[in-house]
């Protein structure tokens, strides 16, 4: 752990120059006191760091000073995968691995090489989460992601919707994160299913493995999978006519499912801009809700009983306010 750290500090160095002391404990997690006593190990050994002291001084390596100890780990390397999550690689637990991999990545690169992959973390960054949600702090994300790397069984208990819980025994096969929110799928009796990592209250390694399904495909399944969990939840057609305003607003209040049956409507827009359509919704009462979002920018003309359904809550709403 220590060599590791050691490594790291020194392609640091070598890779952004001057750095403090606070710098580097922020970069690699570990006390300041902790990197006093790393410069002096790597003084020890013979590599060529030395300090400026006062307000803008910091440890930096004599110039022209280069490693090449810059193999990667196989931890490393299988985390490269995640470089353009570092907070879903800090979730998982793989943050200063990634970090590391990184450090070697650049350390082995050409300076002009280096430099044109500075320029791109300089100017573009991946935000996952949607506006007004973070990703979800779960402590047993990391417990889980070593589950699936190593193929052990678990058992979980599991809260349902509806707040029923029961316990599932699970061959772990992958995890995914969406808008923020980590999903884990997994074979139960011989089924593949999904469950929101957020549901799960405990989880205990059972002390064994299972062999993975050699015909598993994670995204494949994952795509499969999303796709009727669209068809479960948008069960129900409505015929709407919408102004120009409502289409604007479709793609943002029904997501992709809304913005496909946008694009896939044959009809054209009537002399008044009205386009006339068959929307998928929620069965229930979350299309009312959903619908109403819209307010009077949006007509439902069937099915009657939604269209009632509507009505009566305008009513509701017209004789509160009035």
């Amino acid at each position: 752990m220590r060599a590791s750290r050691l490594l790291s500090v020194l392609l640091l160095l070598q890779n952004r120059g001057r750095m403090t002391a606070e710098e580097l404990a922020t970069e690699l997690e570990v006390s300041v006191r902790t990197v006093y006593r790393d410069v002096e190990a790597l003084s020890a050994a013979g590599v060529p760091v030395y300090a400026d002291r006062g307000r803008t001084g910091g440890y930096q390596l004599i110039d022209g000073y280069r490693t090449r100890l810059t193999g990667l780990t196989e931890e490393e390397a299988q985390s490269l995968s995640l470089a353009g999550l570092p907070g879903a690689a800090a979730e998982l637990g793989l943050g200063t691995v990634l970090a590391a991999a990184q450090l070697k990545l650049h350390a082995a690169m050409p300076a002009e090489l280096r430099a044109g992959a500075s320029k791109v973390s300089d100017r573009f960054y991946l935000d996952v989460p949607g506006w007004h949600r973070g990703i979800e702090s779960l402590p047993r994300l990391s417990e889980l992601a070593d589950a699936v790397w190593h193929a052990r069984r678990i058992k979980v208990r599991y809260e349902r919707w509806g707040q029923r819980k029961v316990d599932r025994v699970l061959d772990p096969l992958g995890l995914i994160l969406k808008a923020g929110n980590w999903y884990l799928a997994a074979r139960c009796d011989g089924t593949d299913r999904t469950y929101r990592v957020s549901r799960i209250e405990e989880l205990d390694d059972l002390g064994e493995t299972f062999e993975r399904p050699s015909d598993f495909d994670l995204a494949r399944y994952w795509q499969e999978w999303s796709e009727q969990f669209e068809k479960r939840m948008y069960s129900r057609v409505a015929v709407v006519r919408l102004n120009e305003f409502a289409r604007i607003l479709v793609p943002f209040y029904l997501g992709a499912v809304g913005a496909r049956a946008l694009r896939e409507a044959d009809a054209e827009p009537d002399e008044n801009g009205w386009l006339t359509m068959e929307l998928p919704v929620e069965p229930g009462e979350p299309a009312v809700g959903e619908l109403l979002r819209f307010g009077g920018n949006l007509e439902v003309l069937e099915p009657p009983e939604l269209r009632e359904r509507l009505a009566e809550e305008i009513r509701k709403m017209g004789a509160r306010y009035g």
